[in-house]
């Protein structure tokens, strides 16, 4: 049996298409990892969001309270004894503080809610580098595989290019230089 004398340039499209197909492998890992990291970072922010409308809602109850406990007194005036008048004061100050106490919850539960929404948007950078990585190293494995079978380099150089720039966007996965 006579053997085909096998062109050098189909090892490297061996090696390129094996390398390819690593890099797609590694995108698509990663990608799913910021994937994930993006979902469970909207949840906690959407935790935290429902948190802080109790506690604004609270906070307004107290308010309410407060206001109303306030009109009393003033609509009451001097027909209350001065020790009725002291609860009602007391009441008010202690409502007054329960307002303000939610006031500064709030602020630390708007804060982390933000936190969480920056995690999240930089997770679907990061997710979306990858996945464009993906798209380009699928389309130049593809290309190599067409290369091989019907053994035209020209299409495999074409495949090496789209690959690179699949690898260029798979490190833009990791760093996001662009």
């Amino acid at each position: 049996m006579a053997e085909e004398k096998k062109d050098p340039w189909l090892n490297y499209l061996a090696l390129t298409t094996v390398v390819l197909a690593v890099c797609a492998t590694l995108a698509t890992f990663k990608g799913g990892g910021f994937s994930t990291r993006s979902v469970m970072s909207q949840t906690q922010a959407s935790d935290q969001w429902a948190f802080y409308q109790a506690k604004s809602i609270k906070g307004y109850i107290y308010e309410m309270q407060k206001d109303k406990l306030e009109l009393e007194i003033k609509t009451l005036g001097p027909r209350v004894s001065p020790e009725v008048a002291e609860e009602y004061r007391k009441k008010v100050e202690d409502y007054g503080k329960k307002v303000a106490k939610y006031e500064g919850e709030k602020a630390d539960i708007q804060k982390e809610a933000k936190k969480f929404e920056n995690i999240r948007n930089d997770a679907q950078k990061h997710g979306q580098a990858f996945g464009i990585a993906v798209i380009f190293l699928q389309i130049a494995i593809l290309l190599s595989s067409i290369a091989a079978l019907i053994k035209k380099k020209y299409i495999w150089v074409i495949g090496v290019v789209v690959g690179l720039a699949g690898v260029v966007c798979f490190a833009n996965g990791f760093f996001l230089f662009f």
